[in-house]
């Protein structure tokens, strides 16, 4: 439909997630039509550089472009609690809440037999290295799905022996929603997580 070059350029948008063909055609015409030499040659540098120098944390399994990244290694954050999530962008979002001044620990996905993903092809190893003496709370942040939630179960049951304390992050109605419009699991989360007032 398009010539080769227009169409392997639309082909490199649509692998990234989120982004179907249309989007990809919409956004290789963006940058053919509206982007200066300049500005590709600018975004062509800065894709090659993160790829190049972002890694994984030592510590935490992060995205960072140093070692150990500025939360690990920041000697204002509470190094007695570790919040386990499952993805980098977990940690942005948690981080946006200005409420949480704890280290983080990422797992780089969920326990999910189904799709073939087992504990080994998580950082838990990595994980349970840092439990120390230090760590007085392990809080699971996993998504509250069926492999999320699975993750955290059996994170529980390798980190509450040895005497760290396990919590859960709170599931439920979201703030602004209407209680008519949850369903059923929501409602249920809602009313085991009730809090006094």
């Amino acid at each position: 439909m398009f010539p080769p070059l227009i169409e392997s350029l639309i082909e490199s948008f649509a692998q990234m997630p989120g982004i179907g063909r249309k989007s990809a055609e919409r956004i290789a015409f963006y940058v053919l039509d509206n982007m200066s030499k300049n500005d590709v040659e600018h975004m062509i540098k800065s894709i090659s550089e993160a790829k190049e120098k972002v890694h994984f944390c030592p510590i935490c399994q992060n995205l960072t472009d140093v070692s150990p990244c500025r939360i690990c290694s920041s000697d204002k954050r509470d190094k007695s609690i570790i919040c386990v999530v499952e993805n980098p962008k977990d940690v942005t979002a948690i981080e946006k809440t200005k409420e949480f001044n704890g280290l983080y620990h990422v797992l780089h996905g969920a326990l999910s037999p189904m799709d073939g993903i087992s504990p080994d092809d998580l950082k838990i190893k990595e994980l349970l290295i840092r439990l120390t003496a230090d760590v007085n709370e392990v809080i699971m942040a996993t998504n509250p799905t069926v492999s999320g939630t699975a993750t955290a179960v059996y994170l529980s049951k390798l980190i509450s022996p040895m005497g760290i304390k396990v919590t859960r992050i709170a599931n439920g109605i979201p703030i602004g929603g209407d209680i008519e419009y949850a369903d059923e699991i929501t409602l249920i989360k809602a009313l085991e997580g009730r809090q006094n007032m």
